[in-house]
């Protein structure tokens, strides 16, 4: 709760303002009856019509100050209960932005858009019903009773036994009824994930004609909640009905004695009225409160996901050398001292005894089979995962020594699989340098070879992207996120495969280019054609994650079988 309450003191004033407008609100109600027993009692037995009247204008403005207090707390509540909703869906955001990609893997995608929406909605209105009714049930239920207990003691005891059965049947109802919303909680999680999948995969999906199966999958998960929803709503609605026979029950007692006692003449008309009404009042704010408890135990499965994710401190994180950001990437010599790297959760390494050192400006080429790690290796440059034992150093210092920013400011990553966002373009180009002028974006759009691509469309670079660039090729969208990379002018660029979607002249005029605009820049470049090798400086080939070979693309067609049968395989003629 420490989380919670960093946020909820910034609505302190909320906090202190809403009890007292309920306890005016409160006043103003449990006021009422006692003001409608003397009009009755004083007023229409004796028929006195001046006495009417003037407690009749008594009852107007307290009916006002209610009103307004009642609109004001809904103002402040509201106001509080959605800037606390949107302020903790910016810390959660935030804290997931912190999370290395070890640290993503441990939480499923659609759990995540489940928490920053429909969680902390839940959370959100816990701070709403608090404020609004948390304090206002046992104040009524007090007051309420402090005027039943002024107007004949005698009539104490029915609410001495219908106040504890109602609460203890609430109490049985919502124990019963929670682990079916925290199942239906996992089921929304669920559904969601069936609904991301598939407008993630839409073209694959029209591809091999699987909507119906699809549809199915989906309908299937929708029911599953529908069944877990309805299961937990049958067990609450229960309470109504359960509300209804104690309200009913208690009213009837309520009329058979005080009947009585109006006969034997120590109880009024009036008074039995008012009786009545602090009943069903104090029987309503039982109500509420098993509400109020309803949603807290609704709250409290959402609250139990989203503090898993605040409280999780990321694996990754800047060492205390690495915070005073000291140092920066200026040459781009990469040093790997018997690196050795597993993921999370894997219970034997990737990458075995990894050693090599790669000078300022060399080029590189990764060459090795399906699964030898070769992304591996090349993601442990910019610390995107952490090594198991060993050392990297980047201009002879441990890359632990470089502040996260810094360091990553330093190395530019095209990943394997490319990403853009939605919106134009330019945006999309910026992401390598928010103040980069429009000559060196096009620059670098031209050393990524897509000038010419770019400036076909109608918009230029303000042609607008959709989501994830479906509105432009696999080709197109590699050359956008290459020329984003060099828009940062880095001292070290990784290339993961990142030009497989063009085609070999392509991608040795952009190799080209890259050479004429980043001249003391170490590049790092996963491939798997012959040509890319033979103009890189030296070829690392891994397999099942160890350097097998590691020379000129010279030596190794000397030393290397696995070399040669790769030159061999595309037919490459010395």
């Amino acid at each position: 709760m420490k989380k919670y309450w960093k946020i909820l003191r910034r609505y302190k004033t909320s906090f202190l303002l809403s009890p007292l407008l309920v306890f005016v609100l409160v006043l103003s109600e449990t006021a009422q009856p006692m003001l409608m027993a003397r009009i009755v009692d004083d007023g229409v037995m004796r028929q006195d019509i001046p006495f009417i009247t003037r407690f009749g204008i008594y009852m107007v403005p307290i009916s006002l100050v209610g009103l307004v207090a009642s609109i004001a707390n809904i103002y402040v509540s509201s106001r509080a209960s959605i800037g606390f909703g949107t302020d903790l869906r910016s810390t959660l955001f935030r804290r997931i932005q912190e999370f290395s990609f070890s640290d993503i893997d441990e939480f499923s995608t659609a759990s995540l858009i489940t928490q920053l929406t429909n969680d902390i909605t839940r959370i959100q209105m816990v701070v709403q019903v608090s404020l609004r009714l948390l304090l206002r049930s046992p104040l009524m239920l007090i007051v309420a009773l402090f005027f039943v207990s002024r107007i004949n003691k005698d009539l104490l005891w029915i609410l001495a036994v219908s106040v504890p059965a109602l609460a203890l049947s609430l109490y049985i109802i919502l124990r019963k009824g929670f682990p079916f919303f925290v199942q239906a909680q996992e089921k929304l999680d669920q559904l969601n994930a069936v609904i991301q999948e598939n407008l993630i995969n839409i073209r694959v999906v029209k591809s091999f004609v699987r909507e119906d199966f699809e549809t199915r999958k989906f309908v299937r998960s929708s029911e599953e909640l529908r069944d877990k929803v309805i299961r937990a709503s049958n067990i609450v609605v229960t309470m109504f009905p359960v509300l209804q026979l104690v309200m009913n029950g208690s009213i009837l007692a309520v009329l058979w004695f005080g009947g009585r006692k109006i006969m034997a003449g120590s109880l009024q008309v009036g008074e039995l009225i008012s009786v009545v009404t602090y009943l069903s009042q104090i029987l309503f704010s039982l109500m509420m409160l098993s509400m109020i408890i309803m949603t807290f135990a609704r709250a409290s499965a959402s609250s139990e996901r989203i503090r898993e994710v605040l409280d999780k401190e990321p694996s990754l994180t800047d060492t205390p050398e690495g915070a005073k950001d000291l140092y920066r990437v200026e040459r781009g010599e990469v040093v790997f001292d018997r690196v050795n790297f597993r993921y999370r959760g894997r219970e034997t390494d990737v990458l075995h005894d990894i050693s090599f050192h790669v000078r300022p400006a060399e080029t590189v080429a990764v060459v090795g089979a399906t699964g030898s790690a070769k992304s591996s290796l090349v993601q442990l440059i910019p610390r995107l995962y952490d090594i198991r034992s060993g050392e990297i150093l980047i201009d002879g210092r441990n890359i632990l020594d470089y502040h996260l920013e810094t360091l990553r400011e330093g190395v530019s990553v095209v990943l394997q699989k490319n990403v853009l966002f939605t919106g134009t373009i330019r945006e999309n180009l910026l992401w390598g340098d928010p103040n980069a002028t429009q000559e060196e974006i096009e620059e670098a759009a031209r050393a990524a070879d897509a000038h010419d691509f770019i400036v076909s469309f109608p918009e230029g670079y303000d042609t607008e992207l959709g989501r994830g660039g479906v509105n432009v090729s696999g080709g197109q969208k590699q050359r956008l996120c290459i020329a984003r990379a060099l828009l940062r002018k880095p001292k070290i660029l990784i290339l993961d495969d990142s030009t497989s979607a063009v085609d070999s002249n392509t991608e040795q005029k952009i190799r080209a280019s890259l050479k004429n605009l980043l001249t003391d820049t170490t590049v790092f470049i996963i491939t798997q054609r012959i040509n890319t090798m033979q103009t890189s400086d030296r070829v690392m080939i891994l397999d099942d994650g160890a350097i097998v070979a590691l020379g000129t693309p010279a030596e190794l067609l000397q030393t290397s079988e696995v070399y040669r049968e790769i030159y061999n395989s595309q037919q490459i003629v010395p």
